[in-house]
């Protein structure tokens, strides 16, 4: 019999607020977090807007932030979620607590370039309008901050983690671009599961605001270009859909085995029943058209958490507001769940907080969480004119008051990465 794991803390830093509570409260409310992009002049390029964190202050969660100087906004994020989380738990507190048996397990995106540093290097650099290599070469070695090199890293976040709550136990990043910090999560449990960890620090942080990153994705056609009203650009399953808006934040849990959990009488959100992960082993920037993949890790995830399909009350769709994306999911939310499918509630948050890429679904599992908490499933705003090939019920504009015992959290990313998460209520 497989070890049960429950969520016994939770965090977040978001386009909607700083800690989970302030979130949900926005989510219930149908609030967008979507804006004009501040921080970099953004006049110039297609997409102008983004989902950004605001008001954050890395000293309200740690006293010596000497130490993080030279650390990016994903590494930040990632400490003021996981200080949240782990206060919340209460875990470090417990005569219970062994660091050996207690690991970091995120889905972190890398850090970001200093991008005027760069560009203006660039131009020191030039004779007559090419750049002379040797020199560039020369005053890069220089100039450039070799431990802000370090912290770009993906692993980083994980390694500060662990340093900061001596969790001496298992410690790993995957980098799965959208279904990442959901696969961390899946991964963390199974890590629990066979007996390798008591418990597991897990989620992820991310911040592609920046010029490369917004460069990125419209070169890739995925983003939005609402600019002349970024508060209704992401807009899931609507028929006028025209990309996705970037969001940036972080989003933390502490997984624990359940026996261990009640020894030290914590709390508990819930648990986390089943995990299915697949590769649509398709293209690399598009969904399988059948989706392939994504009906193949939903009906793990039902396998893995021994579930009917009709057990799910809720379903936390990844959503993006891309043409393919919410065509597909919709097709794959209609093969895993059959007949189901049709009624059960679907939202995507992504709508108000936009797509915060590597933390998109560790955010989106507290999300979960919380409906089942208070019986609130929150809605899709921006939802006005109905797509005749996306016609299932995706909870338009209002939040929803409906308890439910089991949600189905999907997160799809490029190179073909399907995760689903279903977390339910817990049951001794």
């Amino acid at each position: 019999m497989k070890r049960r794991v429950v969520v016994t803390g939770i965090g977040c830093i978001t386009p909607l607020g700083n800690s989970v509570e302030a979130m949900w409260a926005k989510l219930r409310e149908g609030v967008s977090g979507v804006d004009q992009i501040t921080h970099f002049d953004a006049a110039n390029f297609p997409t102008q807007f983004a989902a950004e964190v605001h008001d954050y202050r890395l000293e309200e969660y740690i006293q010596d932030t000497t130490r993080f100087a030279d650390a990016g906004r994903n590494i930040r994020f990632a400490i003021g979620a996981a200080t949240q989380t782990m206060n919340d738990a209460g875990l470090l507190d417990s005569p219970h607590f062994d660091p050996s048996r207690f690991g970091v397990y995120l889905g972190a995106g890398e850090g970001q370039q200093d991008f005027m540093q760069f560009m203006n290097l660039v131009a020191e650099c030039q004779e007559e309008g090419v750049v002379n290599q040797e020199k560039f070469t020369h005053d890069f070695l220089v100039r450039m901050n070799p431990r802000f090199e370090m912290e770009l890293e993906p692993n980083m976040a994980a390694a500060h983690l662990a340093s900061l709550f001596n969790a001496q136990g298992p410690n790993l990043n995957c980098l799965t671009a959208c279904a990442a910090s959901s696969q961390a999560m899946g991964e963390a449990t199974e890590i629990i599961r066979r007996g390798d960890a008591d418990a597991m620090l897990s989620g992820g942080a991310h911040s592609m605001i920046h010029p490369f990153g917004i460069t990125g994705f419209n070169l890739l056609t995925a983003l939005s270009e609402r600019n002349d009203s970024p508060g209704t650009a992401s807009r899931p399953f609507d028929l006028t859909r025209d990309g996705f808006v970037l969001g940036e934040g972080a989003g933390m849990v502490v997984l624990e085995e359940l026996e261990h959990a009640k020894a030290r009488g914590a709390q508990i959100y819930g648990e986390i029943r089943g995990y299915g992960s697949s590769a649509d082993a398709f293209r690399i920037t598009d969904i399988h058209p059948e989706g392939r993949g994504a009906i193949s890790c939903i009906r793990m995830a039902l396998d893995d958490a021994e579930i009917n399909r009709e057990d799910i009350g809720y379903v936390n769709a990844h959503g993006t507001s891309t043409k393919v994306n919410d065509r597909v999911e919709t097709i794959a939310i209609k093969g895993a769940l059959g007949d189901h499918a049709q009624s059960v509630p679907i939202s995507s948050i992504k709508s108000m907080m936009g797509h915060l890429i590597a933390a998109a679904g560790s955010v989106e599992a507290i999300i979960c969480l919380m409906a089942i908490r208070d019986g609130v499933l929150p809605p899709t705003i921006n939802y006005e004119t109905p797509d005749p090939e996306c016609d299932l019920d995706y909870i338009p504009n209002e939040a929803r008051e409906t308890p439910i015992r089991a949600a189905l959290s999907n997160s799809f990313g490029f190179g073909g990465q399907n995760v689903s998460l279903i977390v339910s209520a817990f049951a001794a």
